[in-house]
């Protein structure tokens, strides 16, 4: 697996599940604020009602929880919903900021009765800090070690009752000992269309865009089963139906706007099928390894393991063996190519 991660990359697709800088007060302002409102993942959310309300009758703070799934499904949206529940406050910080045990100790310790703590890519988190974490979880104390070599102490704090919301994209990353202290684990689920046109209609209602139910199933078809991904393109053909048309969202017009964008009817963008034209057209389908086929479109080998395939992968138009990437005949039908016999001989030019 390569080490680049595609957050970090300065990849601004509009298909990318990541976050853009400038999708952060559009969100805030989407975000459902109680199960209630939460559209989709049925079973996460009968499952979460249950731990909350179970805990709110004892009296006590609910389980530790750990929300995980591919990006842009909504690990954040259930996480603030948590703390709504409660009617507690909510802690946010990521994993990658806790470099050091001193970071975690310093944000427990400010902690109240109560409170809930969101870390989010909590499988970053630095090591030191994860060993700090395990004894917070279960213990609600930390040990802070003052001094450095045979004069060092350890000073025993307690921390006020808490419950840890933790969010990650690789719940395979996770250490054992920090998911056993879990004691709720969801796992979100790609959306259905009829669930994102139920996202797209309540985001265009708070943005006051007039939708239609013919233009919200023609974008919630282009989402990859992703709200972050239908709130983003709804905001892209808006645009599109302010300017060069009526300002009504219907079919033609999001076709029309999405064409501008390049995104297909299958949700691909110029980079995906760029990747499969390179697998069909120069390498005759594969195999071939992920280095060399990145470098056929012209970008990171990590770009393409973790932004584009996952999603080529799991819309059956490409094949990971041990011999290397392969195009499936749904690619080669996509791209409007006849795919070769199972038996024909590699091409030589």
């Amino acid at each position: 697996m390569s080490g680049v991660d595609p957050a970090e990359d300065g990849d601004l697709r509009e298909v990318d599940a990541v976050a853009h800088p400038e999708d952060g007060d559009v969100e805030t302002s989407l975000r459902p604020r109680n199960l209630d409102e939460f559209v989709g993942q049925p079973r996460v959310r009968e499952q979460l009602e249950l731990v909350l309300a179970g805990a709110k009758q004892r009296g006590d703070p609910p389980d530790h929880i750990l929300l995980s799934g591919p990006p842009g499904l909504g690990k954040t949206s259930l996480a603030m919903i948590v703390g709504a529940e409660l009617g507690a406050s909510v802690r946010l910080t990521s994993g990658p900021a806790l470099e050091r045990a001193g970071d975690l100790a310093a944000m427990l310790s400010n902690l109240v009765p109560g409170d809930v703590l969101f870390i989010d890519e909590i499988h970053r988190t630095a090591r030191p800090a994860e060993e700090m974490l395990y004894l917070a979880m279960e213990d609600f104390r930390v040990d802070v070690v003052v001094g450095k070599g045979p004069g060092a102490t350890s000073i025993p704090l307690d921390v006020a009752p808490f419950t840890l919301v933790g969010a990650t994209t690789r719940a395979g990353s996770l250490t054992g000992p920090l998911r056993d202290r879990f004691g709720f684990t969801a796992h979100m689920e790609f959306y259905e269309p009829d669930e994102l046109e139920q996202v797209l209609h309540r985001a265009a209602a708070i943005l006051g865009i007039d939708l239609r139910a013919d233009g919200a199933e023609e974008i919630a078809g282009r989402c990859r089963g992703t709200p972050r991904i239908a709130n983003r393109l709804l905001r892209r053909v808006r645009d599109f139906a302010d300017v060069r048309a009526d300002g009504v969202i219907r079919r033609d017009i999001a076709q029309a706007a999405l064409a501008v964008y390049d995104v297909d009817e299958l949700g691909l963008d110029r980079l995906d099928r760029a990747v499969l034209r390179a697998l069909v057209q120069s390498f005759h389908g594969g195999p071939v390894g992920i280095s060399t086929l990145a470098v056929a479109v012209g970008e990171e080998a990590g770009t393409v393991e973790e932004v584009c395939e996952p999603y080529l992968v799991r819309a059956g138009m490409l094949a990971r063996t041990p011999r290397g990437r392969v195009a499936t005949p749904a690619a080669w039908s996509h791209l409007g190519l006849t795919a070769p016999p199972p038996d024909a001989p590699p091409a030589l030019f």
